[in-house]
């Protein structure tokens, strides 16, 4: 199936994510930072979609970033994003072209969901 970056810097959820897809047949590539995201862009590696946290603590901007890096360097890679907080306008205006937003909390059934329209 498809190789998803998953961004997450709650470990919880970056490693419940990571079952998720694993449990759907995918295979998963992850990071807590940008730094650890970037390498991943940067390497050789095929990678199908990311799977981005909006809010990463440690970056003014945060799953923004990782984002628009990964569009610069991947340019027809599809966007996730996610967040806690109740999705606004300025958000989705930050959003790379493309980029779609699941709202956490999240369901299993709900990541299948969203991966399953990203790849039909």
């Amino acid at each position: 199936m498809a190789i998803i970056l998953v961004v997450e810097d709650d470990a919880f959820i970056l490693q419940t994510v990571e079952w998720v897809l694993e449990d759907l047949g995918h295979n998963t590539l992850s990071a807590s930072d940008f730094a650890s995201a970037l390498r991943h862009l940067e390497a050789p590696q095929h990678i199908d979609a990311l799977f981005v946290d909006i809010r990463l603590h440690m970056l003014a901007s945060g799953g923004y970033d990782v984002a628009d890096q990964a569009i610069h360097l991947r340019p027809d890679l599809p966007v996730l994003y996610t967040s806690g907080s109740t999705l606004t306008d300025d958000m989705t205006g930050r959003f790379v072209p493309g980029g779609r937003f699941l709202q956490k909390p999240y369901s299993p059934a709900q990541i299948e969901s969203f991966i399953s329209e990203l790849f039909h």
